[in-house]
């Protein structure tokens, strides 16, 4: 096992039970669409981390709440990215895809299924319940 780098995800329902994704801009899974979410900084909580990649990626404002599953991701040159992900609550913002997402938009479950996502998305959010309707 290489390193592992530390980071987070969030999954993020709007009222209508749509969940928020983004189209990532850079490697893991450039071009994809995943769930908003990256690096945790040094220092950072995991939930400081979480809101600050969702405002940077998706212009919204979260509260975030109970961790919901981890998934270990392969990465370039034997990293692997150690990925926690967090259900989360929009409290403000507009969302626009900004810092490291091209687009960012919040899809109901057949349109996640129609979308190129990132390998193992679908599977992992519907192993965990939180599939969008």
């Amino acid at each position: 096992m290489g390193m592992r780098v530390p980071c987070v995800g969030a999954v993020v329902h709007d009222d209508a039970h749509r969940l928020l994704v983004i189209r990532r801009a850079n490697p893991p899974g450039a071009g994809r669409w995943s769930l908003p979410g990256g690096r945790v900084e040094p220092g950072e909580t995991d939930a400081a981390a979480v809101a600050r990649e969702v405002a940077e990626e998706t212009g919204l404002q979260v509260t975030v709440g109970v961790h919901v599953g981890s998934v270990v991701l392969p990465g370039p040159d034997g990293l692997h990215y150690d990925v926690r992900d967090y259900a989360c609550a929009v409290v403000g913002g507009r969302l626009q895809a900004g810092h490291d997402a091209t687009d960012a938009r919040w899809v109901q479950r057949a349109e996640l299924f129609a979308l190129d996502t990132a390998p193992q998305l679908v599977e992992t959010l519907e192993r965990w319940g939180v599939l969008p309707r």
